[in-house]
């Protein structure tokens, strides 16, 4: 028997539902349906229908588009979006995980004035991550710049990688944003890494996440990486297309951005893992 050409990876293509921000939390789930993705990762926030598990199961059966993973509300737009308390936060976003099937949570280290959450965060998200199966993936962040002056908002640290998770996810629009590589950020993260936000960015102060491909991150080369290793998480567009003039315009960015990562995901069989960058 003739072995494969291609290899193509087990990790499903989801859309996070901020993509269509402006637009809704539902519009998110119609637009996964009609584009193809494999699932959804639901941004918790101010959208009621977000906030709401039941509402968000109907959703998903009636476009057919599982759940994959749940975004907590850890945004500064969120903090008081399931308690104003952020391990609450927590414990409702792994409940809403479990009775949705979705395999992960995605969670942000904490604002550094967050002090006693910050002091005890690499433990207790062990300990939670010890409460169940699903995984906790913590997410790579970056430094606030605003001119020439850098700010450090998060804590224990912006860059996970300094610290102890069972997983991590890796953003390429946040190793952006801290001028950071990413192909080397990952390195560091190794198995560990259980979950992928796909955008771009061109190095601004802003947190662009542009649709993939149309900035400086090597988001081609990390999709061949994830192919060649075998990954397992989930890859989910996370892009802003609220410049979008119209529901075409914003559908034609999501139909590219899925596009693309399908494309760079189906590796050549046999190919050698890239050498990683020191």
């Amino acid at each position: 028997m003739a072995e494969p050409v291609v290899r193509v990876p087990d990790a499903k293509v989801a859309l996070s539902t901020a993509s269509v921000y402006p637009e809704s939390t539902a519009t998110a789930f119609e637009v996964a349906a009609r584009l193809g993705y494999d699932g959804v990762e639901v941004m918790v926030w101010t959208d009621p229908v977000s906030q709401d598990v039941e509402a968000l199961r109907r959703l998903s059966d009636y476009h057919r588009v599982p759940i994959l993973a749940v975004h907590s509300p850890c945004l500064l737009i969120t903090q008081r979006v399931w308690s104003t308390d952020p391990w609450v936060k927590l414990q409702r976003a792994r409940t809403a995980a479990e009775k949705l099937g979705a395999s992960t949570v995605v969670v942000h280290p904490p604002f550094r004035w967050q002090r006693q959450y910050a002091r005890d965060f690499v433990s207790g998200i062990w300990r939670m991550a010890d409460e169940t199966d699903v995984r906790f993936a913590v997410e790579n962040m970056y430094p606030w710049r605003y001119k020439d002056r850098e700010m450090l908002a998060y804590a224990p640290e912006w860059d996970v990688t300094k610290d102890d998770y069972r997983h991590y996810t890796v953003d390429l629009s946040h190793t952006a944003t801290a001028r950071t590589d990413a192909l080397a950020m990952i390195d560091r993260m190794g198995d560990r890494l259980g979950h992928v936000h796909l955008a771009d960015g061109r190095g601004s102060a802003k947190d662009e996440h542009l649709v993939p491909g149309r900035g400086t991150q090597p988001c081609a080369e990390l999709l061949e990486r994830l192919a060649v290793t075998g990954f397992d998480g989930h890859v989910v567009i996370e892009v802003n297309t609220r410049r979008a003039m119209s529901a075409a315009e914003r559908e034609a960015d999501l139909a590219e951005a899925l596009a693309f990562t399908r494309l760079h995901l189906a590796s050549a069989a046999g190919r050698p893992s890239r050498t990683p960058r020191p």
